[in-house]
């Protein structure tokens, strides 16, 4: 029997509300992905601080939306199968709950789950400058086997809008878990210049 192609997304309060929007977004238009959908309180507020959506619009773009607090849903189980889950963006509340396994709401509880049942997990953490105990967390989650994936722009593509820095950034973040899109531009070499390997 195959198992549905399954995917956990947490938004969280960090600012880049739109890069979490926008993943949603492709895996809906592209389809064959089931998502699963927490947005955490805080983050509810940075979508209306900082986009253009509604929650309701943002929810109406995933398969299934839990309530941060329900730590009794499916997916904070298992014995739920899924591809794994991304967080994006991840908070630094976030990122310290994950590293510690302190399963308090949803977002975390369906982190904790993804690790321990050997799925990928993957932080897009936001978060700039960053002290030596943010840096120690993501050390420390990467240790328990989460990928650290921080929103950085790939300015290779001569990027000429906002939409095209988030784009490039969903892309490479969507290809990290295994789902093809044609959202970002590999990188291909640098031309004209001496590509002769030096000495």
């Amino acid at each position: 029997m195959k198992l549905p192609d399954r995917l956990v997304v947490g938004i969280t309060g960090a600012s880049g509300a739109i890069l979490g929007v926008r993943l949603l977004e492709v895996l809906a238009q592209q389809g064959g992905v089931e998502t699963h959908l927490i947005i955490s309180k805080a983050a509810q507020l940075t979508i209306r601080s900082e986009t253009k959506y509604t929650v309701p619009e943002i929810e109406g773009l995933a398969d299934v939306v839990y309530a941060p607090n329900d730590i009794g849903a499916s997916i904070a189980s298992g014995s739920f199968h899924t591809r794994g889950m991304v967080i994006i963006p991840c908070s630094i509340k976030t990122l310290s709950a994950v590293a510690h396994s302190y399963a308090d709401n949803l977002v975390s509880r369906a982190a904790d789950v993804t690790l321990k049942e050997k799925r990928p997990l993957v932080l897009v953490v936001r978060e700039s400058p960053l002290h030596l105990g943010h840096l120690r967390l993501m050390v420390q989650a990467a240790k328990l086997g989460a990928t650290i994936y921080p929103p950085v722009p790939a300015f290779y593509t001569c990027p000429r809008s906002i939409e095209d820095i988030v784009d490039n950034i969903v892309g490479r973040v969507l290809a990290h878990l295994g789902f093809p899109n044609e959202l970002y531009t590999p990188w291909k070499g640098i031309t004209g210049g001496d590509s002769q390997p030096s000495a």
